[in-house]
């Protein structure tokens, strides 16, 4: 289970400051930076999420070192609550989910020219194939490994990303039933991905489905008879039954974020967040009124007050574009990002609250003490909470809690 807060009451400015903070012993040292992840709480997202879907398989997406979590941490304990199969982004992804011993499909989906399919045919890894160039390689790679490779088929339905476009379609699947007829590759599947489905309502949903219909009427009079029909990422997989097919494959909410804007939420089901980002103080001061804070001295102090130094920057993560906004909490209290966010720290007004180093300070959790979300650094740093789960560096070092079981 995720460490929480030591229950102290919420800061209040006291109505007579303090000449020095007041120090206080620390039985319990906190790590100056820590990202601590809630095992169990994916395997329940995950769990969660297969319950809503109507399809008959789930694949977990864990691209992005299972966006910042941990990548083989996060693939077992997606596993463990019911995920059938594994999505990656990039090839290197997939290996290293093979050389921990993960033994359940793997979906890779995005490689360049020249990319060494052929290890990844041997490695069991399933390909996807945007056009007929890319199929030609994988086509090549399979007579190279001596096994035919695993395709999915992309075609792109309104995004303008990556895949086939309606024009180029027909031309792909053919190319595919011939590859399939020749015994060097298997089309397992059909995939697109939506631009819009964290709006509801919005036109482009119905609009890329009746594409995606469309593509699949059309492989299907070719030949080809994929099982795996897939286009619904986090945002469909709680909001659009209808884009459901035979697999949904969500990414941030395995994680604990619902994509799905709050007025729009009625009936959906709690996610509960997986990441709490944390360190501790490493200085407090006296700051006489007057004085400039951080670089650039963007903020001026108009009383004199105690500032805090906490050790996480935009090396670590932290955006600079939240400074002067983003919240954290210590003890009881929410602090704001004083001054400029540096590159290893920032700096917190705690008044006269008696907040000392060593005090351990949380960025976002899952708001079991009330502390700040990853919502709300979005929301501070102007940006989505996939950057800011995402962004929080290798030098942050992962904890682990619970079994994912």
């Amino acid at each position: 289970m995720t460490e929480t807060l030591a229950g102290r009451p919420a800061a209040q400015a006291s109505s007579q400051p303090h000449p020095h903070p007041h120090p206080h012993p620390h039985p319990k040292q906190h790590p100056q930076r820590v990202a601590i992840i809630d095992l169990d709480a994916i395997s329940q997202n995950v769990a969660t999420l297969r319950s809503v879907a109507r399809s008959g398989e789930l694949m977990t997406v864990v691209k992005a070192d299972g966006y910042a979590h941990g990548l083989v941490p996060v693939a077992q304990a997606a596993l463990a609550g019911g995920a059938t199969r594994l999505g990656t982004a990039v090839l290197e992804e997939a290996f290293a989910l093979r050389d921990a011993g993960v033994t359940a499909p793997i979906f890779s989906w995005l490689a360049s020219p020249g990319t060494d399919y052929a290890a990844a045919i041997k490695r069991d890894i399933e390909l996807a194939a945007y056009g007929t160039d890319q199929l030609a390689e994988i086509v090549q790679a399979a007579e190279a490994a001596g096994s035919p490779a695993v395709v999915h088929l992309k075609a792109d339905t309104g995004m303008w990303r990556g895949g086939a476009a309606p024009a180029d379609w027909p031309e792909l699947v053919a190319a595919a039933r011939r590859a399939e007829a020749d015994g060097l590759i298997r089309v397992v599947g059909l995939w697109s991905h939506l631009a819009c489905a964290d709006e509801p309502g919005h036109p482009s949903l119905a609009a890329q489905l009746r594409v995606f219909e469309e593509a699949s009427d059309l492989a299907r009079a070719a030949g080809l008879r994929p099982t795996l029909r897939h286009i619904a990422n986090s945002a469909a997989t709680l909001s659009l039954p209808e884009s459901h097919f035979d697999m949904v494959r969500p990414g941030i909410a395995t994680y604990g974020i619902n994509p799905i804007p709050v007025e729009h939420r009625t009936g959906m089901p709690r996610l509960r967040p997986a990441m709490t980002l944390a360190g501790a103080i490493v200085q407090t001061k006296r700051a006489p009124a007057g004085s400039g804070v951080s670089y650039g001295h963007t903020e001026i102090l108009p009383q004199e007050t105690t500032l805090a130094v906490v050790p996480l920057g935009y090396a670590d993560g932290v955006f600079r574009s939240a400074s002067g906004i983003g919240q954290v909490q210590v003890g009881g209290g929410r602090y704001r990002v004083t001054g400029r966010v540096c590159m290893d720290q920032f700096i917190i007004d705690v008044g006269d609250d008696a907040v000392a180093a060593g005090d351990r300070v949380v960025l976002f959790g899952p708001g079991d003490d009330g502390e700040p979300s990853a919502d709300d650094w979005a929301d501070a740093a102007g940006t989505i909470p996939y950057e800011v789960l995402t962004r929080i560096a290798a030098r942050v070092p992962r904890v682990y809690r619970g079994s994912g079981t």
